[in-house]
């Protein structure tokens, strides 16, 4: 009998994936919008981003300085041109100067790796409208006719690959000031001269050449989705490509799609929920504060520090989203030292504490507030919880957990079991080990790990 079960198990299974590969998805956001996730985007929970582009040679202000000089003529844009290049210097001459001669991929891959992260995420195209690769619909205003002369995606994605990491690529669908998109945008976006010359050939071009993970679209708000066909595209990307049963993509596909149609949602830059969302979600930061490429006129108290993205990170995750935060290399090709500190110290933290972040889902409970805000995040029969803030008499207070006589509690990173008592009024009461200052490798957050709660 017990044979006959399994064999039946099987078969159904078969039979479900058989159903799973040959759905085919309609053009239309009622069917793309059922299609499940792959589960290897819930699972990773922690990624790099990073922007990249002609815009890290002026490095000031931000990625958004063609715009910001040009179409608002910003006062500090304005005065920075005057007073460091000539007259008539155009934007279109930064692009030499983004020479990327020290970028070394495998040494990114690493560090990217040694930061705890499962996918990374490149700019392949922002809304300047140069491209990191070779496109042919780009001609001269691409990373291999002019700059660095090299296939920065492709070589990037070769080193992230190698070590087993998933590659994303961001892909801007707009160009601040392309002719063709502001002659569709004078149309009132009633003509697509722009969407069939140029977005959606470098789409293609990407997912053919590439085979990217995950697609981070971006530069929608302008338009809907109709004008872009972005419903056709993600219709041949799920049916067609050959990314088609891996590929993972965002919600940024036109006005009103944010936070409605797509895959994972972003919503907005830094989205965080205050309550669990119903769908699943990513925050997208940047460890500088203040812009998403690289400035060199940063301040290190604009910089995120190691304790605030810990938090981040795991109030991320314990609301059940993945958690992107961004690097702006330079125009050189560097990941400055004090981003590569960030992200190693954070990685540091993820070598102990993963467990209770990487795979898990979001328990009943995510947060509370006794002793000190802790969080919360489960996976199989195991609670985690944690807390920022070690508490000044060693003893954490746990208002949510009911213990059981199976009950045990340990410290991730450390051996032996934690003692721990039932208080009807103030709850699990769990006695935190004497640690010296200095002995515990992390100086922000600790995860007690739950056995046998409910």
């Amino acid at each position: 009998m017990a044979a006959s079960r399994s064999l039946a198990g099987l078969v159904l299974a078969l039979i479900a994936l058989h159903s799973a590969a040959s759905t085919r998805y309609a053009p239309n956001w009622d069917s793309l919008d059922n299609r499940p996730l792959p589960c290897w985007y819930d699972e990773a929970k922690f990624g790099i981003f990073l922007h990249w582009g002609v815009f890290s040679v002026p490095s000031f202000g931000s990625e958004w300085f063609w715009w910001s000089w040009r179409q608002e003529k910003s006062p500090a844009y304005v005065q920075f041109m005057n007073k460091n290049y000539a007259p008539g210097f155009t934007y279109a001459d930064f692009a030499p100067q983004f020479t990327a001669e020290f970028f070394d991929p495998d040494a990114w891959a690493e560090l990217f790796e040694s930061a705890g992260a499962r996918y990374v995420v490149l700019t392949t195209k922002h809304h300047e409208g140069f491209t990191n690769w070779g496109s042919p619909v780009a001609w001269n205003w691409n990373s291999v006719d002019t700059g660095p002369h090299r296939d920065l995606v492709g070589d990037l994605g070769k080193a992230i690959k190698k070590r087993n990491l998933h590659y994303g690529l961001y892909h801007s669908l707009l160009d601040w000031f392309h002719p063709l998109y502001l002659a569709d945008k004078e149309s009132g976006f009633k003509t697509q001269y722009f969407v069939l010359a140029k977005a959606m050939p470098e789409l293609y071009d990407l997912v053919m050449r590439y085979q990217p993970d995950l697609i981070w679209s971006d530069g929608d708000w302008e338009s809907p989705d109709t004008y872009w066909n972005s419903t056709g595209f993600l219709a041949w990307l799920y049916n067609d490509s050959p990314v088609k049963d891996k590929v993972v993509v965002n919600d940024r596909w036109g006005i009103n799609c944010s936070c409605h149609h797509g895959g994972f949602y972003n919503c907005a830059d830094k989205y965080t929920p205050s309550t669990l969302p119903d769908h699943k979600w990513e925050k997208c930061t940047s460890i500088d504060s203040h812009s998403w490429g690289y400035r060199r006129n940063m301040q290190v108290n604009e910089l995120m520090d190691e304790a605030t993205i810990i938090l981040e990170l795991v109030e991320t995750v314990s609301y059940g989203g993945n958690y992107l935060l961004n690097v702006g290399p330079s125009k050189e090709g560097l990941i400055v030292p004090i981003f590569q500190e960030r992200l190693r110290n954070v990685g540091k933290w993820l070598s102990i504490n993963g467990e209770a972040i990487y795979a898990t889902k979001p328990w009943r409970v995510q947060m509370e507030n006794t002793t000190c805000k802790l969080w919360y995040t489960a996976k199989e029969s195991a609670v985690y919880s944690i807390f920022l803030k070690w508490p000044v008499d060693n003893v954490l207070k746990l208002q949510s957990p009911k213990p059981t006589a199976n009950t045990n509690v340990t410290m991730l990173g450390l051996t032996g079991l934690l003692k721990w008592k039932q208080d009807p009024e103030l709850g699990l009461l769990i006695n935190l080990p004497m640690i010296p200052p200095g002995v515990f490798a992390v100086e922000y957050g600790w995860t007690l790990k739950l056995e046998g709660v409910h």
